[in-house]
């Protein structure tokens, strides 16, 4: 695979293999994240999606290769380096991950509590200002279990912006939602992109969404336990020369 230069890519996976213990997931992993893109992790169920999101966000060491962050490698650092570095990620998890006995506020500011010397006001109005970012003005003191599963979701978004993150990794953000719901979600991804130029790392399943947001993709093959193609989606759907990406990309179509 052609690669770019390292220092235009904020995220370069470098030869990569994931396992546990010797149980490979994923190997020979060789794709670039550029600044500023939306890319996509993508593939059949059980090809480790989750796993490759887990890897790059500090949870789990690659068995071989690297992983660069910027053209440092990762977890060649040292443990204050790799923490340092995670200050610029931001992570949504799928199940939205947000404590029940907190106000959505209160969920919000915890990043901020944990992690800054900032004065309670001080992050209580940065709190309130990125529950307005995904649409949740008027919303600081209600409880997660008082808002709908959508808003939740945006909740855990609001979050992982706390800290103003230059990657945010989003886990199937659409799961469990309805279309409309969903579509919500994909516009909220996009237009916290272009106003924030934050680069927004995504793993989902979804054609809807992938169609919509995705600038660049990876697509990971449960059978062959490593990646197939890369480029854009759409471009991918129409063009690709391999018929389990073409499959995969068309399916539900007559």
């Amino acid at each position: 695979m052609e690669q770019t230069d390292v220092q235009s890519a904020i995220i370069r996976f470098d030869d990569v293999t994931l396992a546990y213990g010797d149980f490979v997931i994923q190997h020979g992993l060789c794709f670039d994240i550029m600044q500023g893109d939306i890319f996509i992790i993508m593939g059949g169920s059980g090809c480790g999606k989750s796993t490759v999101m887990r890897s790059v966000t500090g949870l789990l060491r690659p068995k071989t290769g690297l992983i660069l962050y910027r053209g440092m490698s990762f977890w060649d650092a040292d443990a204050a380096t790799r923490a340092q570095t995670m200050r610029d990620y931001g992570v949504m998890y799928q199940s939205g991950a947000l404590w029940s006995s907190m106000t959505l506020k209160e969920n919000v500011a915890l990043p901020l509590e944990q992690y800054t010397e900032l004065s309670p006001v001080q992050i209580a109005e940065i709190a309130s200002y990125k529950l307005a970012l995904v649409g949740l003005t008027g919303f600081d003191d209600f409880y997660p279990s008082e808002i709908s599963g959508g808003m939740q979701k945006r909740v855990g978004v609001a979050r992982a912006m706390s800290l103003d993150p230059k990657v945010l990794f989003f886990d199937e953000p659409s799961a469990g939602l309805d279309p409309l719901s969903a579509r919500l979600m994909d516009e909220l991804i996009l237009e916290l992109r272009d106003s924030l130029g934050t680069t927004m790392v995504v793993v989902t399943h979804e054609l809807a969404s992938i169609f919509t947001i995705a600038d660049d993709s990876v697509f990971l093959d449960p059978k062959t336990k490593t990646q197939l193609t890369t480029g854009n989606p759409r471009e991918l759907r129409d063009h690709s020369e391999i018929a389990e990406v073409r499959t995969f990309l068309k399916r539900g179509e007559k």
